[in-house]
């Protein structure tokens, strides 16, 4: 059956669509409706619990998957997580991406992990800008009041009874970031109850008091599990007949959707406890949650809801769940009454999608393609069938459903000329180095950006006309061939986009360099390069000529450098008919997340620096990923990317030097026994450079011809002075002579997981340290191995060296250039 609608006038849809709000599909918008009948179950096993508690950290990753499993699933609390950044300082296992793409990642991924463990997500607009040794460093960085107005924001939304933190409060014990998130949640604790912190939010929320914080204490790094008269231990190692999962194997799940960390992990059978410290608020003595009734008996008049739905779960069947629906809609009718607070509201969100479950109601919202411009019409089909026998009709079709029988109508939408582009909502506009800029209060702490097309379905239940409304958000189906249905949700993108082929150019002083700019969508116009005074551009712009098909067109531009050095950011855009685009798209695609879109302006980090090179041609093996062989083109040498079958003293003998990527010891199986090769390449007058590994899973693994020891030891502090220890050696003299300016500018750290020990025959040429600390010469190791070069690098080049910085590039230079004249 089809019913079509007129085109419709352009609206914006506001149904909020918060992350996690619905119990059977949480944070999932892209997921194909449809539910077995043990997750109705689980969810109507959640729906008689109204107790809430938030656990507070730093970062993804630093949650505990198997308590909040155990809370959500075991307990049926509403679980929530408010990790205080996305990890967009981390480093990446799987892919290239750092900085803003990598907390694009780690989002998604913390998203894909409550789906699992189903809990909720949140954030602060706090971003990670890197390991931080104290709390001090974070909360100035941060801006310390900002990010605790956050967390008293996400407190007053979500009213939790209980609040967690997993670190402690004793700064200098672990991450800096980690101490700040403890600290967060304890003054936020007070802050959210009193109404005269931050009224501005009282607007829109409530002051709101949890009874108790409490630390879910762990030793980290030495004893530090606190003292045990404020403790209580809690067994969370259950299991769960509902989804035939103990709590430690649903964590494991969960924890491995940290992908880009490598944080697979193994299922844990058995007890397994918890202990929980308290910080703030009232004493417990049995159970963290003391003193807290979780039943609806809670709120006046809640006892029924709890008889009501104490039968709906004896009475439950599995095979005829649609039994539940007179149930479900006296429970409904009884939610009505109750007060209007956060837990009240989101299981009332829960019981229209329980109710839609046992209907077997099956509803979608369909694309014609996955990407929309601005000004175009696309083309929805909305579907429905009633898998379970019931009477159902649905309004926008003004139809009864049919047992079992596709229904579906069609809507054409215009996309008004300004609608703005889609991509991370804390991205849209520039921040601090501490801070994102989010301009709309109400996105603050969403895990991610509203959906661009929501639609509400209209339906009635019954003889009694009861109402049922169903959100959908439109996607795009894809049929891979591989793996089956993909579906992606539908995107607003910049008709035209523009992007320069490579994101950093270096310049020497008054030098002139092609430069090529892609351009997607547009067959006709004119393309221009916006540039600093005293940089020159030829032509002043290149005319698009009509073509058969738009493609990506690729047009060149001479620019000219000034004759200083320094840096400097060039634009591009691209006018089409009084239009002008100066938008680029990133797509990040990976198969454990939603593919994911950002469209930021289309910008050229330009770096004039004297730099000299004298290695031509370079082998790179790569590790977890990184961008350093890009910028080794940068400087003008040819540089192939090797594999495990590579890894020959013959076959090394073809290039100058050879650079190991970062990790690639922790990464590569292969290096366990080829290192030797690369010793040999080196012993007969090659040069062989080896970037930063952990020292996690190296036992008995060589990384270098000579002896040395991997520690933690870091320096985070990217100004900490840097002292050239040796500074008449060929890697600080050759061809570029390396002063205590080339250290000015640089980015985040210094470098990480230093060697300290070593063998004599490496000579230490840096020495730096954080302040406060003492000093560390292990971040630039070389020795002479033979007739070549060997070198160990903790150094965060693949940091510096994509962000342009210049004293970075020549230090490299001239660890390439060793051994060459």
């Amino acid at each position: 059956m089809q019913a079509t609608s007129p085109k419709p006038a352009w609206r914006r849809w506001t149904q909020p669509v918060l992350n996690g709000l619905l119990a059977l599909a949480p944070g999932l918008a892209v997921a194909a409706p449809g539910f077995s009948s043990a997750e109705i179950l689980q969810s109507l096993r959640t729906l008689q619990t109204t107790g809430t508690v938030l656990y507070v950290a730093a970062h993804p990753d630093d949650e505990n998957t198997r308590l909040i499993a155990y809370l959500a699933q075991g307990r049926g609390y509403r679980t929530g997580y408010l990790a205080l950044t996305r990890g967009d300082g981390g480093q990446n296992l799987i892919g290239p991406e750092l900085r803003e793409e990598l907390g694009v990642i780690r989002t998604q991924e913390l998203l894909a992990a409550r789906r699992l463990d189903q809990g909720e997500q949140f954030f602060t607009r706090a971003v990670d800008f890197g390991y931080s040794k104290h709390p001090d460093e974070a909360l100035a960085t941060w801006d310390r009041d900002a990010v605790l107005a956050d967390v008293v924001r996400v407190i007053r939304q979500f009213q939790p009874d209980v609040i967690i933190t997993r670190f402690s409060l004793e700064p200098g014990i672990t991450h800096g970031h980690h101490t700040s998130s403890a600290m967060m949640a304890v003054e936020a604790f007070t802050q959210a109850a009193d109404p005269t912190a931050y009224p501005e939010q009282l607007d829109t929320l409530q002051p709101w008091q949890a009874k108790r914080v409490v630390w879910n204490s762990w030793s980290f790094g030495r004893n530090n599990a606190g003292p045990a008269d404020n403790r209580v231990t809690v067994d969370v190692g259950g299991y769960n007949p509902v989804v035939g999962q103990s709590f430690g194997e649903i964590a494991a799940l969960s924890r491995s959707m940290h992908k880009s960390q490598g944080f697979g992990s193994v299922g844990s059978r058995g007890e397994a406890s918890e202990n929980f410290d308290l910080l703030a608020g009232e004493p417990a003595t049995a159970d963290f949650m003391d003193g807290i009734d979780p039943n609806w008996s809670r709120f006046p008049g809640g006892a029924r809801i709890d008889g009501l739905l104490a039968d709906i779960v004896t009475q439950f069947d599995a095979l005829q769940p649609e039994r539940s629906v007179p149930g479900l809609l006296q429970v409904r009718r009884a939610l009505a009454a109750m007060p209007d607070v956060a837990i009240v509201e989101r299981r009332r969100a829960q019981v229209e999608q329980v109710l839609q479950a046992c209907l077997g109601l099956y509803v979608e919202t369909t694309a014609d393609r996955a990407a929309v411009a601005p000004g175009e019409t696309v083309t929805f089909t909305h579907r429905a069938i009633l898998r379970r026998p019931g009477e159902v009709r649905w309004r926008e079709a003004t139809t009864a459903l049919p047992l079992n029988e596709n229904v579906e109508w069609t809507q054409v939408v215009e996309v008004p000329v300004d609608a703005p582009l889609s991509e991370p909502y804390w991205l849209t506009k520039p921040g601090t180095v501490g801070l994102f800029r989010v301009d709309d209060p109400a996105l603050i702490g969403r895990g991610d950006s509203p959906p661009v097309f929501p639609f509400e379905q209209h339906f009635e239940i019954g003889a009694g006309h009861e109402p049922l409304t169903v959100t959908t958000t439109a996607v795009d189906v894809e049929n891979d061939r591989v793996r089956g249905e993909l579906r992606h949700e539908v995107k607003v993108v910049a008709p035209v986009t523009v992007s320069f082929s490579n994101g950093i150019a270096l310049f020497r002083p008054g030098q002139s360099r092609d430069v090529a700019v892609q351009v997607s969508g547009a067959t006709t116009g004119s393309v221009t390069l916006t540039v600093p005074t005293g940089w020159q551009v030829s032509p002043s712009a290149v005319v698009l000529e009509e073509t058969p098909a738009a493609g990506v067109r690729e047009v060149g531009f001479s620019v000219t450098a000034p004759a200083v050095t320094g840096e400097a950011t060039l634009g591009a855009r691209v006018n089409v008919a009084g239009m002008t685009y100066d938008h680029a798209r990133v797509d990040i695609a990976y198969d454990h997340i939603p593919r994911q879109l950002w469209q930021p302006w289309a910008e050229l980090h330009a770096t004039v620096v004297d730099l000299e090179v004298k290695a031509s041609h370079v082998g790179y093996l790569p590790g977890a990923g990184d961008d350093v062989p890009q910028a080794l083109e940068r400087m003008g040498v040819a540089v192939t990317l090797l594999d495990d079958a590579d890894l020959t003293a013959e076959r090394l003998a073809a290039f100058d030097t050879v650079v190991i990527g970062i990790r690639a010891f922790n990464t590569r199986e292969a290096l366990r026994e080829r290192s030797a090769a690369l010793f040999d390449y080196t012993a007969a007058g090659g040069t062989v450079i080896v970037q930063y590994n952990t020292n996690g899973g190296l036992q008995n693994v060589a990384l270098a011809p000579y002896p040395l020891s991997l520690s933690r030891d870091r320096v985070v502090d990217e100004q900490s002075p840097v002292t050239i220890l040796a500074p008449d050696h060929p890697a600080m003299t050759t061809p570029n002579r390396i002063t205590a300016a080339d250290f000015e500018g640089w980015v985040q750290e210094r470098g990480l997981y230093f060697p300290n020990r070593w063998d004599d025959a490496f000579t230490p040429l840096l020495e730096t340290n954080d302040p406060g600390e003492e000093p560390t010469q292990g971040s630039l190791l070389v020795a002479r191995h033979g007739e070549g070069w060997f070198v160990y690098t903790g150094i965060s080049w693949f940091r510096e060296l994509p962000a342009g910085v210049p004293g970075a590039y020549r230090l490299f230079a001239n660890l390439v250039s060793l051994g060459h004249e």
